[in-house]
This record gives structure tokens, sequence and C-alpha cells, in this order.
């Protein structure tokens, strides 16, 4: 069983048992013009994880191991929108890619250098986690999968909300450092110092290429 180098200490799993769970790596939050910047926010703080992302998918995949990506967005009626939400603006507004954070508009997809590939799942949310309202629970459970891999966007917002559900279910987390980003590297640097604290009180943390190593070694066995 692989063992690798994480705060607050080694993080431990079983391939077979270990889901990658990609977030929210959507348009409208990562491109330029997109919904984040239109916010005035810097979205190359958060497509600096496309790269180290991509060479994680390719290697999940090669060893035949199951990914799930995740959507923040609402029907195109916005039933199933929180008024609260709604009030802050922004979604359902029209936006470069289309309307904002709805479903089936191109800004709502995931950008097209981490896109799904054929028979990996996607879990549609509406809200921050992605046990929210999704099956994703249910999911988790018919692949008979204990702990999660966990990358994405925003590692104060999305990510910590999921982690911490996540927690509150049984799963073991490992966050990938350099997989997920934050608009704010403040914010970043906080998120993942508060996940690991306390000797994990959330999960673990680490960066993908120490995680790459150990998947590699596995396979050589």
């Amino acid at each position: 069983m692989p063992s690798i180098n994480a705060l607050p200490n080694p993080f431990t799993f079983e391939p077979a048992e270990t889901a990658l769970l990609v977030i929210d790596m959507q348009r409208d939050f990562l491109l330029p013009g997109g919904f984040g910047e239109s916010l005035g926010n810097d979205v190359s703080q958060l497509s600096r994880t496309i790269e180290p992302l991509s060479a994680l998918l390719a290697a999940w995949r090669a060893a035949g191991l199951p990914i799930i990506h995740t959507r923040e967005g609402h029907l195109p009626d916005l039933s199933d929108c929180p008024p609260s939400k709604l009030a802050r603006g922004g979604i359902g507004e029209k936006g470069a890619f289309g309307r904002i954070l709805v479903r089936g508009e191109y800004g709502h997809d995931i950008v097209d250098e981490l896109a799904p590939a054929e028979g990996e799942i996607v879990v549609d949310k509406p809200g921050k986690g992605a046990f929210y309202a999704t099956e994703l629970a249910e999911i988790l459970e018919k692949l008979g999968v204990t702990k999660l891999v966990v990358t994405g966007v925003t590692t104060e917002v999305c990510v910590h909300t999921t982690v911490r559900e996540a927690n509150d279910r049984g799963y073991d987390c490992l966050v990938l450092s350099d997989c997920v980003g934050s608009y704010f590297p403040e914010f970043q640097r906080v998120g993942l110092q508060m996940i690991a604290a306390q000797g994990g009180i959330f999960g673990w943390v680490a960066d993908s290429p120490t995680l790459l190593a150990a998947l590699s070694s596995q396979e050589q066995k």
C-alpha cells in the first residue's frame, strides 16, 4: 500500500479504493473574460493548476483509477438557486461565455485541457460542497471508495467545503497544493494550513509530483 510524505504525516492509500475528485475547473472561473475575472479576480491564480492537474489526470487514467469531476451551476430557471445566492448578483446573468453558472452554457463547462474522458463521472452541484443536493455519496459507495485525492477550485470555498463534508462522512482526503487554487494567495496559504492543522483536522496536504511518484512505484511492483 503506497504511503507518501504529506502534512501533517504520511498519507497511506489503497489506489483501487481512492478516487480523484476534480472540483469546478470551469471556464466561468478560470478563463480570462469569465465570471471570475469580471469580479476583479486574477484568474492566473487558478489557471496555474491546469498543467499539474492535466499530468495527474493522465497518470490516474493510465492506472485505471476512478475520476469524478464536479461543476457548480444551476438549472436554467434558477429554481435550485437560493434567493440569498441570487441576491449577491451574477448568477443567471449574461456573461462573456453565456448565462453565468447556468447548466448547459459554455462557461459552465470544464476547461478544454481538463475535459472529462468518455465514461468519467461528472457531478453537477448547486452549492459549494460536492455532497450537497448531489448523488456523490452514492457514487463513492458504489465505487468502494474510502479515500479522496482532492483538486480544483477554489481552495477556500468549494474545495474546503467539500473536504469538510467528506471528513464528516468518514473519508480521508489528500489535498494537492499545486492542483488547487484561490484567487487570493493568502487564502490559498491559510486554506491549506487549516486542512492539515491539529494533526490533520480535515485531511492531508501534499503536492502532485509526490503522489505521482508513489503511483508510479506502485505500478512497477
